[in-house]
């Protein structure tokens, strides 16, 4: 059984030892939270879970990334990437296209390797570009991500469970957790690890019962993600935008 970078990140448990304070209050500067305090048990327990692949004779998991644009931001993500990758021990791969339009036939592409288990796509390529497709290009290209190399948790299938509370993609086993947004799941890692925000006592689902949220911002990567995750949580979120403000309650 050869697991991909998905399946490692589904099945990564260990308790967060700390070995570093995760809170520091300073009365000049306000509080930080460390998050690489909370990163470093879920990085440990990957490293470790590559080393044994290696030890039975198994290449580690390969992360394909493409990147189309020439937007500095997403340079810099792709480097931070593989920086990441390297120091977990994945493999990475930097595919670069250099017209826009050939994206779709390079994720294809990818999709289809059977040596590629993750795909990440450097956004903004199209930007807003209205799409024969769908509403933008850039939305279509998230929705063509096949699940089973989705490393980001965007496309229709995870997404559209999220939305609809649906943790699971084999229900009624219940074996294969869907992935979810990585940005807005980090946050919710913070949360989980700040004392007084997740009722650990409560089953899955209430562990936030009797908190009220605010996101600002509602973009289909982090915030309306993040209203979403922790509406699903039991938190009763208020989700304000520049137009509008959403109200999520009890996973709805």
């Amino acid at each position: 059984y050869y697991p991909s970078a998905k399946t490692l990140r589904h099945n990564i448990t260990t308790p967060l030892k700390m070995s570093k304070p995760l809170i520091v209050a300073d009365p000049e500067k306000g509080t930080k939270v460390n998050a690489a305090v909370i990163a470093k048990p879920f990085r440990d327990e990957l490293k470790a879970k590559v080393e044994e692949m290696k030890k039975m004779g198994q290449e580690p998991p390969l992360l394909v990334g493409l990147l189309a644009n020439k937007d500095p931001a997403a340079k810099q993500y792709a480097e931070w990437t593989g920086k990441a990758c390297q120091n977990d021990g994945l493999r990475y791969e930097l595919r670069t296209v250099d017209d826009p339009i050939d994206v779709e036939a390079a994720l294809m592409d990818a999709n289809d390797d059977p040596r590629v288990h993750g795909i990440i796509v450097y956004y903004p390529i199209f930007g807003q570009e209205e799409s024969f497709s769908g509403t933008s290009q850039d939305d279509y290209l998230r929705d063509s991500v096949s699940h089973k190399c989705d490393v980001e948790g965007l496309c229709h299938t995870y997404r559209s469970n999220l939305y609809r509370n649906v943790r699971y993609l084999d229900p009624p086993i219940n074996s294969q957790k869907c992935l979810l947004p990585c940005t807005a799941l980090s946050v919710v890692k913070i949360l989980e690890a700040c004392p007084g925000c997740y009722d650990s006592e409560k089953p899955v689902g209430r562990k936030l019962e009797g908190k009220i949220v605010t996101v600002i911002n509602r973009s289909e990567i982090v915030g309306r993600p993040l209203a979403a995750m922790l509406a699903n949580d039991g938190a009763e979120v208020y989700s304000v935008d520049i137009n509008s403000i959403y109200k999520f309650s009890g996973g709805r």
